[in-house]
């Protein structure tokens, strides 16, 4: 069985905010901290603490972001991953619903985009990144992916399906 295989890993920059956001729940956690071992909160000092432990937990680990691109076959998946450990689906769809994959404000990619369609950005927002846009639809639902893929997952998604793949700007 000739199968294709292509995977690519894309780490998303954190947008500015999530800096001021580390810098403001580690101050929120050593007040929690003085907070609970002050005698006037007693058990409601503690609760605070386990509260702010809990928020600045999950801040830190949601804050650093990773896309995952898989071609297998005739599918893609974008996976997001927060912190290298917690992995969701994002977004899958085979050859079949995609449309066009083109670069990003390329004619081809223009052409096919309409005024009502879903936009999700899965590439990591770095300024000067090649970006390709990937139109699907699926059923009534048109949707644009913004994505980063490598040389071999163009390669192999080309090979697929070459009529729908544009490389060249």
């Amino acid at each position: 069985m000739n199968e294709m295989y292509a995977e690519w890993l894309v780490k998303r920059k954190s947008p500015a905010y999530t800096m001021l956001l580390k810098i403001v729940m580690g101050i929120l956690c050593v007040i929690a901290f003085f907070l609970s071992i002050s005698p006037v909160f007693g058990i409601f000092g503690v609760i605070i603490l386990f509260a702010a432990g809990a928020a600045t937990y999950v801040v830190f680990r949601n804050s650093d972001v990773e896309y995952e691109y898989l071609f297998v076959t005739n599918t893609l998946s974008i996976d997001r991953i927060y912190g290298k450990s917690k992995r969701k689906k994002a977004w899958e769809g085979s050859m079949e619903e995609i449309q066009i994959v083109a670069p990003t404000g390329s004619t081809e990619a223009r052409d096919h985009e309409s005024g009502n369609m879903k936009v999700l950005d899965f590439s990591s927002k770095i300024p000067d990144a090649k970006t390709y846009t990937l139109i699907s639809q699926s059923g009534s639902e048109r949707t644009k992916i913004i994505f980063e893929p490598n040389d071999k997952l163009l390669r192999c998604m080309k090979m697929t399906a070459p009529r729908k793949v544009v490389t060249q700007m």
